[in-house]
């Protein structure tokens, strides 16, 4: 009996050892880090050799650089949105521009050559590369003009490029070890790395810490490898460009002046007898015209002339809607006509002794943005270049005007204006103030967030609305107000107060909206309008005070009721 057992108890003991072996070896391989080598090409997607990973600021972005004839060449759009959105590209005429504070540069594609206002240079190297239908920059071009640094690598090829200086921080490996894909033992290994390596501390975790290695591999480390974490500071000695500005030695009072025919400069010296304090005018003389960019004009040297006898500026509009076949996208992106604007605008300053542009150009869509921008940076150069101060019209900041890049603007004009009315326009579906006061206040500091209050000029309206509700039938829903169409038309200080008058419309004062209120019903129609006053008028100007601006504007004279001079000349 013992001779059959013992057999059965070997083998037993076989399997239980065999399976121990087993549990231990799955139990090794579950716990032990693994050694598998990341794949770079499926890691960072590298579909051709010659593609070169960029890792900024600690991010692998999806933009790649390129080698070309032994030399990296950066994408255009990368630099654009990445590195810096001064450098403009023409796809029309296939021009590279960029603008420094007192000169454009333009370079033609596939040459070492670029031209520096009039002044031809020799790079040494080509450029601007056109090649497989992108467009690539020299790096070291881009460099010129840009505060940025970078190493090159290879294995994978990568540039790492530091764009943002100051504090970072960093920690020291305890040992060697290694930098994974993931947090996580099994994860592959990006790179090794090695005893008292230093490295940039991305995101900070109680397992597995985010890192960027020195020679750009971003990913993670265990964390009880790292020492604690210290900050240091990255800096530059790039020598950013230095902007200047026609700056007045007075505060700003300025107002336009509706000039909608020649005949009409002849008023000048009524308007100006009338409109105490005003120290610069701008008339409405010049719109573009067509598509070549050539402008209208009802200027008159004359009107010029007296108002400069009277102490006061001349600021002269110029504006891209009163001509609606007018393609503004056209004009603005293709260089040659742009020019030609620019060329027309300075030369009509010059000819009509002008001390100012005022430029107020409105209702351009968001994919013109970069070329309205350089517009603005163009047409700077050449007015500064001859005394003449620019200043531009804004809309109140909003997510669907940022395109409007104010931030820029600033550094390349004079003043901005920021055209606080219009809250409630002609085409509002619901009735309002055409600038309560507390939308004004917010205007006036999302603006400055953009823009020095030194350089931005408050705009008030000289008008309101008259809202008329007429009723269209009652809600399906029966816990709705009645429904209403909505129409307006815009009136003039006096005219709207002698309306109230009329009507035996009280008047309620409106804390918010920093103005008074009224309404009325006239055959079956409801009435309401924000009265535009010299109360309303001093709120704002209180505004313009408290926040330290350039000065304040006024659209438009004639519309104003002679009391309002005396509210201004309060604040002058």
């Amino acid at each position: 009996m013992k001779k059959k057992v013992l057999p059965v108890l070997v083998v037993l003991a076989l399997i239980l050892i065999i399976s121990g072996i087993a549990l231990l070896a799955n139990l090794i391989k579950k716990y032990s880090p693994s050694k598998e080598r990341s794949d770079y090409a499926s890691h960072y997607h590298i579909n051709d050799p010659s593609e070169i990973l960029i890792m900024q600021d600690g991010e692998d972005l999806d933009f790649r650089a390129t080698n070309i004839d032994g030399s990296i060449y950066l994408d255009y759009q990368y630099v654009h949105d990445c590195l810096n959105s001064r450098f403009y590209w023409d796809s029309n005429e296939n021009l590279l521009l960029y603008t420094t504070p007192n000169s454009v540069i333009t370079v033609n594609a596939d040459s070492s050559e670029y031209l520096s206002n009039k002044d031809t240079k020799d790079f040494g190297k080509t450029i601007l590369s056109t090649a497989d239908e992108k467009i690539w920059i020299h790096i070291d071009f881009v460099k010129e003009f840009t505060n940025f640094t970078y190493d090159s690598f290879e294995n994978p090829n990568r540039l790492v490029v530091t764009s943002k200086f100051g504090e970072i921080h960093t920690a020291t490996a305890k040992k060697s070890t290694y930098v994974r894909e993931l947090g996580g033992i099994k994860s592959p290994i990006l790179s090794d790395v090695k005893k008292k390596d230093t490295l940039t501390v991305l995101e900070e975790g109680d397992k597995w810490t985010k890192v960027m290695t020195a020679d750009g591999f971003i990913g993670y480390i265990k964390s009880s490898t790292l020492s604690d974490i210290t900050t240091d500071t990255v800096s530059s000695d790039f020598e950013e460009e230095s902007f200047s500005h026609i700056k007045k030695d007075f505060q700003i009072c300025l107002g336009w002046d509706a000039i909608y025919s020649t005949a009409a400069n002849n008023n000048i010296a009524n308007t100006l007898a009338r409109s105490k304090n005003l120290n610069v005018i701008s008339p409405t003389w010049f719109y573009v015209n067509d598509n070549d960019g050539n402008l209208h004009d009802r200027a008159s040297s004359s009107y010029v002339s007296f108002c400069h006898s009277k102490g006061v500026e001349v600021w002269a509009l110029v504006s891209n809607f009163e001509n609606k076949d007018v393609d503004t996208t056209y004009i603005l992106t293709h260089t040659s006509v742009r020019n030609n604007l620019v060329n027309q605008i300075v030369s009509a300053a010059i000819q009509y002794d002008l001390d100012g542009i005022n430029l107020d150009f409105e209702s351009i869509s968001s994919d013109v943005g970069d070329a309205y921008i350089q517009f603005v940076r163009e047409l700077s150069i050449k007015l500064e270049n001859n005394g003449i101060v620019l200043s531009i019209d804004n809309y109140v900041p909003s997510n669907y005007t940022a395109f409007y890049n104010r931030k820029e603007q600033a550094l390349f004009a004079d003043y901005i204006i920021v055209m606080a009315y219009d809250q409630h326009y002609a085409g509002s579906e619901e009735s309002g103030s055409v600038a309560a006061l507390d939308w004004v206040q917010e205007g006036v500091q999302n603006t400055l967030a953009e823009v020095p209050a030194d350089q931005l000029v408050l705009a008030m309206p000289f008008y309101t609305r008259l809202w008329c509700l007429t009723p269209q039938g009652d809600s399906d829903d029966e816990s709705s107000d009645t429904i209403y169409q909505v129409t307006s038309h815009a009136l003039g200080m006096a005219e709207a107060d002698q309306l109230i008058q009329q009507k035996g419309a009280e008047k309620t004062w409106l804390s918010d909206a920093g103005q008074f209120y009224a309404s009325y019903e006239e055959n079956g129609n409801k009435y309401e309008i924000w009265l535009e006053d010299s109360d309303s008028l001093e709120e704002r100007l209180k505004v313009m005070k408290e926040s330290k601006l350039a000065g304040c504007a006024f659209w438009r004279l004639g519309f104003e009721q002679s009391s309002i001079w005396d509210t201004v000349a309060k604040y002058f």
